[in-house]
């Protein structure tokens, strides 16, 4: 166990020995002085994990003393000890940065808490949370053996986020548990899904989970018919474990009014699951009711390029007159711009703005070898997504909006997983070129490692050709063509990639704030 150096200055030091020797009996090395000066010398030729600092020393203060430990080590802490309690002294201590406080007389015990808190925390608190997760490992097993409904694989994907989210602030010892476990509850939702969601569009309609298409009737509409005025944020290709991310950005600014969990339809591509949100359609009934704002795989047409169009059709058949604006963002200049129309914004009922970003990054990733290094592994690519929220105009916009009294709801279209496992698929040259789903009419695939779909209409997708079949990738597989097999897995494994059967991709967050 490691031994911690701690340096006590105090010019009272000698009746301090009891305190000192207390913590020599922990084990602790403790280093005293009884002067500013002394202290600065020896933080500046002798390593600490921490000091504690007699504030009214002779000589050189200890406001003065810590200022210069400051400079010469920013990450030092340095616990103030004081007989005053005035507040402009404890006010000039926390300007300057101390880690604590503390009022004499201090007994050991303080002392010895200070210590835990400031230089042991980070160690205790990851003790406890690999003791924790041992002992829930076995619980959450069980759940995602015994899950049978949408609700239950919400249960289990929020705790497996949730340790996602804690164990990686620890440290390694147990990613591969679960990444195992993960890998389980995964294997175990595919096998849901593909027992399941056919029935979701027929005799099983009515128990189906809130999915893409039920996100205005749900979400929407119900708070712009109680009067509130709605911004509605769709963040292309966001995940729930990275909103768990930015929650806590939004949280100084904003109260978190209903977080929730909902089911992207398949595809789990923008082109399908995003033109579902807007239109409260299922892609099929979108080409046969407004066959002008559908394009099909093979046109080289952009695929969302009637989202506020579609948008208008859902309000004009909900008989909804509610005024909207439709805006999206794709980089941090317009982003600015963006900001300053919140006042014209304003004189809607409710506003829609898709940002970008998160879905330009992880295709980046695939294509950029810096990007690649940047977000290698799942943290990695969380705090990318934090770096961007936190760093470009995005805060900046979601601060701005907290000013008013609006309502925020924050979604996305689907979400995305690192793909490691290569299947075999032969398509003609008019199949869609997606990782992890393909449309056409000459697939040759193994039907054991795909969810098939030969009638596309059984699940309210559009169907080019007679003959048109739809399959799945699911896990963490994806699609690659025979052709130059060895390449194009290289260049395609340990990528993000979307469109298939997975939790990551399907079960998304649609979260409702207010401002504070």
């Amino acid at each position: 166990m490691k031994q911690y150096r701690i340096l006590w200055a105090d010019d009272e030091i000698d009746l301090l020995r009891p305190h000192v020797l207390f913590l020599e009996k922990k084990g602790y090395e403790v280093i005293t002085v009884n002067n500013g000066d002394d202290a600065l010398e020896k933080c500046q030729n002798e390593h600490f994990d921490i000091v504690f600092l007699d504030e009214n020393m002779p000589g050189k203060s200890g406001l003065d003393t810590l200022l210069e430990i400051k400079d010469i080590s920013a990450e030092l802490p340095v616990v103030m000890i004081t007989k005053s309690e005035e507040e402009n002294i404890m006010e000039q201590a926390v300007g300057r940065k101390i880690s604590d406080y503390l009022i004499k007389p201090v007994n050991p015990n303080q002392i010895l808490l200070s210590i835990k808190k400031n230089i042991e925390e980070k160690q205790i608190v990851e003790d406890h949370t690999i003791q924790n997760y041992q002992s829930e490992f076995q619980k959450i097993a069980m759940q995602i053996n015994f899950a049978n409904n949408f609700d239950d694989f919400k249960d289990v994907y929020r705790k497996l986020v949730n340790w996602e989210l804690r164990l990686a602030q620890s440290n390694k010892s147990l990613d591969e548990l679960l990444l195992m476990q993960k890998n389980e509850a995964n294997s175990t939702f595919c096998k849901y899904i593909c027992r399941n969601y056919e029935e979701w569009f027929g005799k099983n309609k009515d128990n189906r989970p809130m999915m893409s298409h039920d996100i205005f009737k749900t979400k929407i509409f119900p708070l712009l018919d109680a009067g509130e005025k709605v911004f509605l944020i769709v963040i292309d290709n966001f995940r729930y474990d990275q909103w768990r991310v930015i929650r806590e950005m939004l949280t100084d600014f904003y109260k978190l009014d209903e977080e929730d969990l909902y089911c992207s339809i398949l595809p789990t591509a923008t082109q399908y699951s995003r033109n579902a949100i807007f239109s409260g359609l299922m892609p099929l009934q979108i080409k046969e009711m407004y066959p002008q704002y559908w394009i099909e795989e093979e046109e080289e047409e952009g695929k969302n390029l009637y989202e506020k169009e579609l948008i208008q059709t859902q309000l004009d058949r909900f008989r909804k007159k509610y005024t909207f604006s439709y805006y999206k963002v794709n980089e941090s200049q317009y982003g600015k711009k963006l900001i300053e129309t919140i006042p014209n914004m304003l004189q809607n009922d409710f506003n829609t703005i898709v940002f970008n970003f998160v879905d330009m990054m992880s295709h980046a990733r695939t294509e950029s070898k810096i990007i690649r290094e940047l977000a290698g592994n799942e943290a990695a690519y969380r705090s990318l997504t934090a770096s961007w929220f936190l760093h470009s105009s995005t805060i900046d916009f979601f601060r701005t909006l907290a000013e008013k009294k609006v309502k925020v709801v924050i979604t996305t279209d689907h979400g995305t997983i690192h793909v490691d496992n290569a299947i075999k698929v032969i398509g003609d040259k008019n199949t869609n070129v997606n990782l992890r789903y393909k449309v056409g009419k000459m697939l040759n695939y193994n039907p054991k490692e795909v969810f098939e779909i030969k009638n596309p209409k059984k699940i309210g997708l559009p169907a080019p050709n007679l003959s048109s079949t739809y399959i799945f990738a699911q896990n963490s597989d994806f699609m690659a063509y025979p052709n130059n097999y060895n390449y194009y897995v290289s260049y395609y494994q340990n990528t993000f990639q979307h469109g298939g059967i997975s939790l990551e991709e399907m079960i998304l967050p649609v979260v409702t704030l207010s401002p504070k």
